[in-house]
């Protein structure tokens, strides 16, 4: 295997606000210490995606209105299949579950904090808000996870990357907001969570807090380079949370979370669907060998769409 070096670098798609930056730059400080090799045998390629118009932000649209998850990927993806590219850095929890032909994704990062972060410059726990205090997200989930616990909240769409939803927060749009804690973690920006909100409070969405990195199914080159940082126990528990989303993804637009962890030797996935409005929610856990991970996340998911009652995925406005 030829390696990269300064004549014929290691080209690292990615977007190009902070957090994308510091996700590509941790991917090649991997890289280079996995092969002992000096920083400009790589090249960072930032690629601006649809997810990145500043006028889709300022709409404060819901991802569903404008295209979904594909938005933050699609030119990234072109850029690789196109050979602009060599790997592409994403946050898992921005992928879709299917992925363009000629394209694989078989290696993650080790995990980061797998917490929401409740963001606020005004009080210090999502308890503390006062009634009818304004919330600001766009995430589906976190929407309706809000409701479900907080109805006399009222919520606005948000959207931006970390620094954009800030000053947002600093200009009184909202009381709070929240953000991912691993984001936060990547950015040197711990100290922004008033609180980190446990799992069994507010489930996580699929694949939060994990990078993973995405390569032609045909570079070899690429695919010995990237083996060598692939966090096994990452990728046995995104196994998991991805197939139970994307046994979800073709029956309903819901907002859903998920989260495996590894515990003996096995896997526990929990996981939820819930009425847009926050009015219900549907629950469910796994407990599966680490082979089965695929498996038990789809019959979680047969499970929760066979308990949902007719209309539980209609929007009420």
């Amino acid at each position: 295997m030829q390696m990269p070096d300064a004549k014929t670098p290691l080209k690292i798609g990615t977007r190009g606000s902070p957090l994308a930056l510091a996700q590509a730059h941790e991917t090649r400080a991997r890289l280079m210490a996995a092969h002992g090799l000096p920083e400009g045998a790589f090249e960072i390629v930032v690629i601006k995606t649809t997810g990145d118009d500043r006028t889709l932000i300022a709409a404060d649209r819901p991802l569903k209105e404008i295209g979904g998850k594909g938005l933050f990927t699609k030119e990234i993806e072109d850029a690789l299949l196109a050979g602009g590219i060599d790997i592409a850095v994403h946050s898992m929890k921005d992928m879709p579950v299917a992925q363009p032909a000629g394209l694989l994704l078989d290696c993650h990062l080790p995990r980061e904090d797998v917490r929401d972060a409740f963001v606020s410059p005004a009080v210090a726990r999502l308890a503390d808000l006062p009634e009818g205090a304004v919330v600001g997200s766009s995430s589906l989930r976190r929407r309706a996870q809000l409701a479900h616990r907080r109805p006399d909240i009222r919520l606005v769409q948000f959207r931006g990357n970390v620094q954009t939803r800030l000053k947002k927060l600093n200009d009184g749009v909202a009381a709070a907001t929240f953000l991912a804690m691993a984001g936060l973690n990547r950015l040197g920006m711990a100290e922004v969570a008033k609180s980190a909100i446990a799992p069994e409070e507010m489930l996580p969405a699929v694949a939060q807090g994990a990078i993973g990195i995405e390569r032609r199914a045909a570079d070899s080159r690429a695919a010995a380079l990237l083996a060598a940082i692939h966090d096994r126990a990452t990728g046995e528990g995104l196994a998991a949370e991805r197939a139970f989303l994307a046994a979800l993804d073709g029956s309903c637009e819901t907002p859903i979370a998920g989260l495996a962890l590894h515990v003996d030797d096995g896997l526990w996935l929990r996981g939820e669907i819930l009425r847009p409005d926050g009015s219900e929610v549907i629950a469910g856990e796994r407990r599966c060998a680490v082979a089965d991970a695929a498996e038990a996340g789809a019959d979680l998911a047969r499970e929760l769409l066979g308990r949902a009652p007719a209309g539980f995925f209609d929007w009420r406005g």
